[in-house]
């Protein structure tokens, strides 16, 4: 099976550091999996490579929609899929690389078993069910998804509920999903983890996002929202984005910003951690310094290089 290289690990790990290293060695291209760096105009504020680091190497999902455009999970998996292939014809090395797990998983597994659960989407549902009762799920369901609860009875409510979930998550009903899913078992994906104390990773967040301020992220939010695009936009929900427009809009002063933009990196870092170390086929290094990347890129070169030998 033709291989695809996949390096996780928490925001500020040096993903995007360690992919580089590896296209300077390998015929690659890289793929972001990062669900915000997609966007147009979002790019202090989501760490995007510099202009010469995409100049110097192809980069996929960047830059490449409008802030208030629809993308999931679903869309750059098939997305993702097609671009690998499309790689793989022309005898380069795919390297995915972000932080977005659901997108990770959604390219590996198929988006039916990856659909995370929104947990305010599920209290949702819930509390529709304790209210109106199962009849009411089913027939949502049967509103977008006629396929999908042909085959299931209202009694059947977890299904129900997984269902509207996986549609209201994606875009697309579940059983567009079970069928994509044969899509994905020609690739063999090598899954790389950038594991750090966490007391460095912590202190590699600080500067960061002392760097991003520096660097204008109040100048970037402001002019996003100049712009016209609505403060609420799904794209502008994330760490760093949603912290500014309060200070913005007069909420809180940017002392405050910067500490809640700190402290939510490091809350997402841990949940990001929670999710890769549910995955047991990701194999692990130790990091502590940019030198260790240096010397990781060398072995997993080596590596591949020599089975292509």
């Amino acid at each position: 099976m033709e291989e695809v290289i996949v390096i996780v690990g928490p925001t500020c790990s040096g993903k995007t550091k360690l992919s580089l290293l590896l296209s300077e060695r390998l015929n690659a291209e890289i793929i972001s999996a990062d669900s915000r760096q997609v966007f147009k105009l979002l790019s202090v504020g989501t760490a995007k490579p510099s202009a010469d680091q995409l100049e110097k190497t192809k980069h996929h999902f960047i830059s490449e929609l409008n802030p208030d455009s629809v993308f999931n999970a679903s869309m750059f998996a098939e997305k993702a899929v097609l671009i690998i292939k499309i790689l793989h014809s022309h005898k380069k090395i795919p390297i995915v690389v972000g932080g977005s797990g659901l997108y990770i998983k959604a390219l590996i597994d198929g988006i039916s078993e990856s659909a995370d659960t929104d947990n305010e989407l599920r209290e949702e549902l819930l509390e529709l069910r304790q209210k109106y009762g199962n009849d009411y799920l089913y027939n949502e369901l049967k509103k977008i998804d006629k396929v999908s609860s042909e085959k299931m009875l209202p009694q059947n409510w977890k299904r129900v509920m997984r269902a509207l979930e996986v549609f209201r998550l994606t875009g697309k009903p579940i059983w567009q999903h079970h069928i994509s899913q044969s899509h994905f078992a020609s690739f063999n994906f090598r899954q790389i983890g950038l594991m750090w104390d966490r007391k460095i990773l912590y202190k590699n967040i600080e500067t960061r996002v002392d760097s991003m301020l520096k660097e204008g992220l109040v100048d970037e939010v402001s002019s996003i929202i100049k712009l016209g695009y609505a403060k609420d936009s799904n794209s502008l929900n994330t760490v760093g984005y949603k912290e500014i427009i309060q200070y913005l809009d007069g909420e809180i002063s940017i002392d405050r910003a910067i500490e809640l933009i700190k402290r939510n990196t490091r809350r997402y870092a841990k949940r990001q951690m929670t999710w890769f170390n549910a995955d047991k086929r990701i194999k692990w290094y130790d990091i502590n310094s940019e030198i260790d990347l240096v010397n990781l890129a060398d072995k997993i070169a080596k590596e591949i290089n020599e089975r292509k030998n």
